[in-house]
């Protein structure tokens, strides 16, 4: 069985006595390697390895940090299926929705590959006599990041990419659930040049967690995923006075009004709802029928799309969904199915009667829609993190924005329209961070920034574009005076008693 250690200057270490945690194949439910879990000294040498590193790496040009991306990003590129097989065999996802993620991850080191005008600073003359001023962005040191199972390669590259294109070095903690992907990402980085422990790997639980946050050389910290852990890891960090983005949970409602395309609108939901079997922060959970609520057109259309789609392993080329991650979230899946019931929401399609067509034996939940669900309903307040969309009807559009602003969650949303009026009007009420037009899944290109509102982001700024360069650096401003001759003594000085 395969032994997964961390990785120290682009080099796997393993230790001969260690704390292991299973990884599952979720396709067949068996478990394929055992990752170990840092111990408190390895934790601390990483750290005070990439604390030294800083030194140098923060004084390299940008220019040269760029070039080192560059190649980067062609080495990922020629090693995406590899990236991407490792995905969907320790996640769970379709190899198709594996690529994509990776794609998209890519596109931030693209992003990233800008660095050198990313990080111009402002300059005014004669701000006074003979006196200038200008600003310049310098990194902060150890930055950590600590991210999720369900996006094991984009959400790494979502941070480290900007954090040392901006002269930080960088500690990753990825899921101990998924951890091989971001492991090759980062030896890639080796391979493209990076100097000695600028980028380390170490995987762990809550301890390692917890170590990163206190630690007196850690920074900076970024996390993603759930929203109880990102408000943790937030009041936590703020305590130890570092520098913290924690993106949590999301409850995201799409809003159907009565004037949108019904066959656009169920294809587009199907694969919002359903895609990656529901497991993703962006994933539309939450259908919003404005209007006559005897119309049923809209939900039977779901209902016929999401019979079609097939369970398979995630490596099945006729795969439309994989396995749900690992035993624990396939319980709690299905816990949630049995309570829809017993608080009387309408099950129109249970996602437990789906079997898959290779006959694999791992984690598997089909779609399934609830009808007629209310905000009372604990299947509507608790993101549930699986294939499973609850429709609720409401009367107006500004029923629909009630329900959602009254939602603690503010991640992502959408609206479905030919009516300019009604998208504008539903743009400025809305309060969430990410807002779709006739586009359920509203997640920016890299030189925007991707963040929610409410309990869906604990921090100031949002992740990746140029919000992300503002997160990894400090501003500092200097202000400068030359004088022609030796002996002037006029100008902005402070007065003195003599």
């Amino acid at each position: 069985m395969k032994n997964i250690g961390q990785l120290i200057n682009g080099k796997p270490r393993l230790e001969n006595i260690a704390i292991t945690k299973p990884v599952y194949n979720p396709a067949t439910g068996e478990i394929i390697a055992k990752v170990q879990l840092a111990s408190n000294p390895i934790i601390n040498s990483a750290i005070s390895a990439a604390k030294k590193a800083f030194e140098t790496w923060s004084q390299v040009s940008p220019a040269k940090r760029c070039e080192i991306l560059f190649h980067y990003k062609s080495l990922i590129e020629r090693h995406i299926d590899e990236i991407a097989k490792l995905v969907t065999l320790e996640h769970g996802k379709t190899l198709e929705d594996a690529k994509g993620s990776i794609a998209r991850g890519l596109e931030v080191v693209t992003f990233a590959c800008n660095i050198p005008d990313l990080l111009k600073g402002e300059y005014s003359t004669q701000v006074s006599t003979d006196i200038s001023s200008y600003s310049l962005r310098q990194p902060l040191g150890v930055c950590a990041g600590i991210t999720p199972f369900n996006f094991p390669a984009m959400v790494p590259m979502w941070m480290f990419p900007i954090a040392i294109a901006c002269g930080n070095t960088f500690i990753l903690k990825p899921s101990e659930r998924d951890p091989s992907a971001p492991m090759l990402l980062v030896e890639l980085l080796y391979e493209a040049g990076l100097p000695a422990n600028v980028v380390q790997v170490l995987n762990g639980d809550k301890n390692l967690v917890n170590s990163l946050i206190a630690h007196p050389d850690i920074a900076a910290i970024s996390s993603v995923g759930s929203t109880a852990a990102a408000k943790s890891i937030y009041q936590q960090a703020a305590l130890y006075g570092k520098r913290v983005q924690a993106l949590g949970g999301a409850k995201n409602h799409a809003v159907i009004m009565p004037d949108a395309d019904m066959n656009f609108v169920a294809d587009q939901l199907v694969g919002a709802a359903f895609g990656s079997s529901g497991q993703r922060c962006m994933a539309i959970s939450v259908a919003v029928i404005v209007g006559d609520e005897r119309d049923n057109s809209l939900v039977n259309k779901l209902i016929h799309k999401a019979r079609q789609l097939k369970l398979a392993a995630g490596d099945n080329p006729d795969a439309d969904l994989g396995p749900v991650n690992n035993p624990e979230a396939l319980e709690r899946i299905q816990h949630y199915i049995h309570l829809g019931i017993r608080n009387n929401a309408k099950l129109v399609l249970d996602g437990r009667e789906f079997h898959p067509v290779d006959n694999s034996k791992g984690f598997f939940v089909g779609p399934t829609i609830f009808d007629h669900v209310t905000s009372e309903m604990k299947i509507y307040q608790d993101e549930i993190f699986g294939p499973v969309l609850c429709v609720v009807r409401v009367k107006t559009l500004d029923d629909a924005i009630a329900l959602i602003n009254n939602n603690p969650y503010g991640n992502g949303t959408a609206i479905f329209t030919r009516n300019g009026n009604a998208a504008n009007h539903f743009a400025k009420t809305i309060q969430v961070g990410l807002v779709g037009v006739n586009v359920p899944i509203p997640v920016p290109v890299a030189y925007h920034s991707f963040g929610g509102w409410k309990s869906s982001l604990f921090g100031d700024v949002h992740m990746h574009g140029h919000e992300g360069v503002r997160f990894y650096t400090k501003l500092k401003n200097v202000t400068t005076r030359w004088d022609w001759n030796d002996d002037v003594a006029s100008g902005m000085i402070m007065p003195t008693h003599e």
